[in-house]
């Protein structure tokens, strides 16, 4: 698992890192106004149909119906399971994003309403992305398949490819005339087709699967949907959220866009460690369940879940130390003004806060997935977001867009610990007993780090204008200051992941 977390981390810190490149061109070509959030609210109604299909939970809902056969090393079998389950998906988002495409302009309408003059622009663009979502949902689906027999390595290039046909597609617009929305979303139509579909046809076939005729009662539709249903009909907080985001561009202008570069920061140690690790994690959970060993499951949830938290409470405090000069180095080129830093950088320090609880979320949600109890997390997830929405307004109201990134932290932490609850009562509470004080204690760690390592970053950074090389070198002391400061509080706090990860390093 570690050796399959490592590949995963790697490949999402290199497409992070692209990711923030990506945002750092939009930022310094385009900038925070109409034409940033037009290219932002073209992915929202793209991406709710691949929520509603459980896009993003395809993986999920595949790999345990596929651990099943694969324990038993029935290669047909597999191969049925997967061939009736990937012309079902195909099919449905092909006609459903063939519906959109045509209802766009109503569409748009509906979900936009503020959005007069920029209406039918908004409408172009929209329909210029659709297409994109027909590769994203059938390639995770072929991820799936690698996933299952514990592939990691293809399955990992799939987003640095759609980042860099972005890029470059925003780069060779920008060289052919003025830079355009147009000329971005183009490019994730082509990296999604290349690398979340194409190359991971490839890496599916190698893993032996094919797409087969399936006997009439052999099926594996049904057993998908049953898996499925519950992530389509949930509303989960974690998956919302970047969709409000998008949907308060219309209330306030810029507001989407530093709401979305401020995330952006944000998702990068996300995916880094909460993601990697939940992704790496669910194969080998999900064989765990197969095999009825329950002990064992519980056991490596929670052992994993105690070592996802810590790491990711130290990236909080690094975050934070560095919010002001990572914004400035990454995003202040251009039309990106002091102004702007500094408001994404308040917005980064709100938001660094939740990756403890991100951390949570993606371990203890996948043991219930792997022991295919998918309500628990559904009904838990959209509770959260049903006191998520009135607190997102209210937060708004009184605190402008910063009370919206606090919102989505306390919730995103409510959210977590809720699942924790649940997973003590369907697991007995000795493995609880043991995380919950870890995770209390990586979130104060984090807090005295950043507060001990925060004057040295001021001041390193108040010593007049830095040259980049001097910014990147200033940003490099204060975030090791806050990692040692971290790693000290944690000693002195006795905390047993410490110990553990030192001693699995040696």
């Amino acid at each position: 698992m570690g050796t399959a977390a490592a590949v995963v981390a790697g490949s999402v810190l290199l497409s992070r890192i692209l990711g923030l490149g990506r945002e750092a061109l939009l930022a310094s070509l385009i900038g925070l106004n109409a034409e940033g959030d037009l290219y932002r609210l073209a992915f929202s109604i793209p991406d709710f149909l691949n929520y509603l299909l459980a896009g993003a939970y395809l993986t999920i809902t595949l790999i345990p119906i596929l651990s099943r056969h694969i324990e038993r090393d029935d290669q047909e079998a597999t191969n049925r399971a997967f061939s009736s389950v990937f012309r079902f998906v195909a099919l449905a988002i092909t006609a459903l994003t063939a519906l959109l495409w045509i209802g766009a302009d109503q569409l748009v309408s509906l979900v936009f309403p503020e959005i007069v003059e920029d209406h039918d622009r908004l409408v172009s663009l929209t329909r210029l992305v659709l297409p994109a979502q027909v590769f994203l949902v059938v390639g995770a689906l072929l991820m799936a398949v690698q996933y299952s027999y514990r592939r990691f390595v293809i399955p990992a290039l799939a987003p640095i490819i759609y980042n860099i046909a972005i890029i470059a597609a925003g780069l060779i617009g920008a060289s052919l005339g003025e830079a355009s929305p147009e000329a971005f979303l183009l490019g994730a139509v082509i990296g999604s087709a290349v690398g979340n579909f194409g190359l991971q046809w490839i890496g599916a076939r190698r893993t032996g699967t094919r797409l087969v005729p399936v006997p009439k009662g052999e099926s594996a539709i049904k057993e998908y949907l049953l898996l499925s249903i519950p992530l389509m009909l949930g509303q989960s907080i974690a998956v919302l959220d970047e969709q409000f985001v998008r949907w308060f561009g219309q209330i306030e202008e810029g507001a989407a866009s530093a709401l979305t570069f401020a995330r952006q920061l944000n998702m990068v140690p996300i995916g880094v460690i909460a993601q990697a690790a939940g992704v790496a994690a669910f194969p080998f959970l999900a064989r765990l369940a197969a095999r009825g060993d329950d002990e064992e499951l519980i056991e490596t949830t929670g052992r994993t879940a105690r070592n996802t938290v810590f790491v990711a409470a130290a990236a909080t405090a690094v975050l934070v130390v560095l919010a002001g000069p990572l914004v400035r180095l990454l995003y202040q080129y251009g039309k990106f003004t002091e102004a702007d830093t500094e408001l994404v950088a308040r917005l980064l320090v709100i938001y660094a806060f939740s990756i403890p609880a991100w951390g949570l979320h993606q371990i203890i949600s996948r043991h219930f997935y792997a022991k295919r109890k998918m309500w628990t997390p559904v009904v838990i997830g959209t509770i959260g977001t049903l006191i998520a929405v009135p607190l997102w307004f209210g937060l708004y109201q009184s605190m402008g867009v910063e009370g919206f990134a606090l919102a989505s932290t306390i919730v995103m932490t409510a959210y977590a610990l809720a699942l924790v609850a649940a997973w003590g009562r369907d697991s007995g509470w000795s493995p609880v007993r043991k995380l919950l004080p870890s995770f209390a204690r990586g979130v104060v760690s984090a807090a005295v780090a950043a507060l001990v390592a925060w004057p040295l970053v001021n001041s390193l950074f108040d010593q007049g204008d830095l040259t980049v090389l001097g910014s990147l070198g200033a940003a490099a002391i204060g975030g090791i200051t806050a990692l040692a400061a971290f790693i000290l509080v944690a000693y002195l706090l006795r905390a047993p992941e410490l110990k553990e990860l030192l001693a699995r390093r040696r």
